[in-house]
């Protein structure tokens, strides 16, 4: 394997794989950023502690049963998320779709993160060096680490999660000293009023991408109990505590402002620990995002591009957006993200472990560490189901939430087309349009 490349277009060889802490110690790193912090104080700057908490757990909710399935798939397959797609549920074009809108979706969070990190250096520098500026040197220094693939995502976690923790822990042990936490603790929001169901789908979105590609990472888990530890610790232990407290911090200082919130309670340290953090999960959004990409070009062109190569092309990119502004459609981009993506982890799911469609196949060329040497081009219903999904996400406002009606929808739709299509279908599996092709040592 060529450094630096990842298996992006193959199995990961059990050889290969990793300790359970070692991955969730990458995964709670994607959770424990200053993005969370920035939800968590959003939420509660509109909402009482009690709501804006149970906002959170309906909304890690969702996103555990979404890491936990596709991540398994991930980890008994070794496959990044958009290379499994092409044998659970979207075939190898319809994958090169997934890769490409995660892709996409990734530089866009790459693009926002970028932006807080660059931020808050300038603010740290007294607005010495602008933000735009900023941008452009945190946007290139993130995208050479990430060059060098998972074992820098490591690295970075070690180093990045017990910072941001401990700027956490100053700052409220500050907020404890200053304030009295019985009255935090019931106190009403200081801001405008926010609806809890736009809450939860906030919650959900903000995350949901990573969920959805969970098997880029548990990919290098050896298990299922490994999965399932990496995903609940990370999710609930990340997003209740950070939201927990950044709620009464945004209560004690009635700002939902980050930055502020740390100054006030942690002085420029804890400011500093935690715009250091953004490293963390922009990490991770350009890895996704390379991966994905990768997949297209290989599925669409027959191209394969060295996944170190587009990480730099991507990033750039992603530092463009951030100079561009993109942080100004933070909130807009968090639900639309909480209604699209939901249905592609539905799917997912529904084809690996109920419909079974290519489980066979998956599993005897498991044994020799290569891809399936059939995958169909398209699946259709797959496609439609997502676009249905959808729709009935954007345009339906009652249930729970948006993002659990689009995932909701995702999965009827497909199961009840895919049973419609096999009852009329000669092939007991219901396959489409199939190609023969090689797999990848």
């Amino acid at each position: 394997m060529v450094k630096g490349e990842d298996y992006a277009l193959a199995r990961i060889p059990m050889e290969e794989r990793r300790p359970m802490w070692e991955v969730f110690m990458i995964r709670f790193g994607a959770v424990v950023t200053l993005s969370q912090f920035m939800l968590g104080a959003a939420l509660g700057y509109g909402m009482t502690l009690k709501d804006a908490l149970l906002a959170t757990v309906l909304g890690s909710v969702l996103l555990e049963i979404i890491s936990f399935l596709n991540g398994v798939a991930g980890a008994w397959e070794g496959l990044s998320t958009s290379l499994l797609t092409r044998w659970a549920g979207f075939g190898r074009l319809g994958s090169s779709l997934i890769g490409l809108i995660v892709g996409i979706s990734c530089i866009g969070w790459f693009g926002i993160q970028n932006t807080i990190f660059a931020q808050g250096l300038s603010q740290a520098f007294g607005g010495a060096v602008s933000t735009k500026i900023m941008s452009v040197i945190t946007g290139v220094l993130i995208t050479l680490l990430v060059v060098y693939g998972y074992k820098m995502l490591s690295y970075t976690a070690n180093i990045a999660v017990p910072g941001f923790l401990v700027a956490v822990g100053i700052a409220t042990y500050h907020l404890l000293s200053k304030y009295d936490l019985n009255t935090l603790l019931i106190s009403p929001p200081p801001g405008p009023a926010l609806n809890f169901g736009v809450a939860v789908t906030m919650v959900a979105g903000g995350f949901m991408v990573g969920a959805v590609v969970t098997p880029d990472l548990s990919r290098y888990n050896r298990n299922a109990k490994d999965v399932f530890w990496m995903t609940l610790l990370s999710i609930f232990a990340g997003e209740l505590l950070i939201t927990f407290i950044a709620v009464l911090m945004s209560h004690a200082v009635k700002s939902a402002d980050v930055i502020t919130i740390m100054l006030n309670l942690g002085g420029w340290i804890s400011a500093a620990l935690v715009i250091f953090s953004t490293i963390k999960i922009n990490d991770l959004n350009l890895y996704a995002a390379s991966l994905g990409i990768a997949n297209f070009l290989d599925a669409v062109f027959r191209v394969k591009i060295s996944r170190a190569v587009l990480t730099i092309i991507i990033g750039l990119l992603g530092t463009l957006g951030s100079v561009l502004g993109i942080l100004d459609k933070f909130v807009n981009f968090l639900v639309i993200l909480g209604i699209a993506v939901p249905p592609v982890g539905g799917i997912m799911v529904v084809d690996y472990f109920i419909l079974k469609r290519y489980r066979k196949e998956l599993e005897e060329s498991r044994v020799y560490g290569r891809l399936p040497k059939e995958v169909e081009d398209w699946n259709p219903i797959a496609i439609v189901s997502l676009v249905l999904a959808f729709l009935v996400g954007y345009f339906y406002k009652g249930g729970l939430n948006q993002a659990l009606n689009s995932l909701i929808a995702g999965m009827i739709f497909y199961f009840v087309l895919m049973k419609v299509y096999m009852a009329f279908s000669p092939a007991k599996n219901a396959k489409f349009i199939k190609k023969s092709e090689a797999g990848e040592v």
